[in-house]
């Protein structure tokens, strides 16, 4: 047995969650339990921060990474306290400012060595980087987790800030992003001060635009073959200019990118059992749409802790693969040279 505290912050900023969760490895078979999850909006300064530290300075950034990651830190420590748990480890995504592996380059912001001190926790991060350094996408790590703690459905589909899927294809697990979804949905509600557009209800009421939705559908990304996967500069740079150029109002962007989504989603999946989490899975408006595209599908939204904690249960599990020296990161999913042991730990003290 052991119990890990699972870290996440995604692209779409929506905020920290923390899942605590324990692992049993027996008769080859993992099982887990969740046992306490909370998930916390940013300060709006360091949300500010967050979403511009790619502009920074070199002496701007590397202190955002000490500082954020002494913030975790400190946010594990009080979470740990007032619920009285018992972590062996603390695995943390950090979160994701730069990913350009055709590069050979990934940076996911927030000091190892600052949760660990400030947690007095055992701290495992930098999931990515040996994968990318191995000519691998670094992502995505999710199918890994989809394999051994979800292995009863067809196909894991998570919609965070990208929409990303996983399945067994033969004896190789297969996973990929498919399209950006509330990066950019929230970045057009938070225009007009909503974090996020509840239900799909704005996109709801605006109209599709033919032209728009041509263009996005056809983008570059759509047609590339083999391991993939998406940051938040081909988006900035590419499907944001596109989507403005049209000068649509705020609910006709929303019901065409929605409609975009579904689409792309529904060209990977035809049918089957799909597992659906991440925060597109509230969003009624957008899993509408996709089941329409692909009627034979049965969407599947479990409790509200796997909704909700999925990706933080996932970084806690890969965690324990560390932990097991057990290989996360699979070549068949990010095209690296072979599979691979994500992370580097720092300890918090001497035993």
């Amino acid at each position: 047995m052991v119990r890990i505290i699972g870290l996440m912050s995604g692209t779409s900023l929506d905020g920290l969650d923390m899942c605590y969760t324990e692992f049993e490895f027996k008769e080859d078979k993992w099982n887990y339990k969740i046992i306490k999850a909370q998930d916390e909006q940013y300060p709006l300064e360091l949300k500010q921060q967050l979403a511009t530290a790619q502009n920074m300075s070199a002496l701007e950034y590397a202190r955002l990474n000490s500082d954020y990651g002494l913030y975790l830190g400190r946010r594990v420590k009080e979470f740990i306290e007032n619920n009285g748990l018992e972590p062996d480890y603390i695995a943390s995504h950090g979160h994701t400012i730069f990913h350009q592996p055709s590069s050979r380059f990934t940076a996911q912001i927030g000091s190892g060595a600052g949760i660990a001190a400030e947690s007095g926790v055992d701290t495992i991060c930098d999931f990515r980087t040996i994968d990318v350094a191995l000519y691998g996408q670094g992502a995505p790590l999710v199918p890994v987790g989809d394999r051994n703690l979800f292995a009863n459905f067809d196909y894991c589909l998570n919609m965070g800030g990208f929409s990303n899927i996983s399945f067994d294809s033969g004896e190789n697990r297969s996973a990929y992003d498919i399209s950006p979804v509330n990066y950019v949905l929230n970045h057009y509600t938070r225009m007009v001060g909503l974090e996020y557009d509840k239900d799909g209800e704005i996109a709801r009421s605006g109209k599709v635009n033919e032209k728009l939705l041509s263009k996005l559908d056809n983008l570059d990304f759509y047609t590339q073959k083999g391991p993939k996967s998406l940051g938040r500069e081909w988006v900035e740079e590419v499907v944001i200019p596109l989507i403005d150029s049209f000068g649509l109002s705020l609910e006709d962007k929303l019901s065409t990118f929605c409609e975009h989504v579904a689409v792309q989603i529904g060209s990977h999946i035809k049918s089957g059992k799909v597992l659906l989490t991440g925060g597109g899975a509230f969003n009624k408006y957008l899993v509408e749409r996709m089941s329409a595209k692909a009627p034979q599908c049965e969407y599947i939204v479990p409790d509200s802790l796997t909704v909700n904690f999925k990706e933080a249960l996932i970084f806690a599990f890969l965690g324990a693969l560390y932990v097991y020296d057990i290989p996360s990161c699979l070549k068949s999913v990010t095209g690296a040279k072979y599979d691979n042991i994500g992370g580097a730990l720092y300890k918090a003290r001497v035993k």
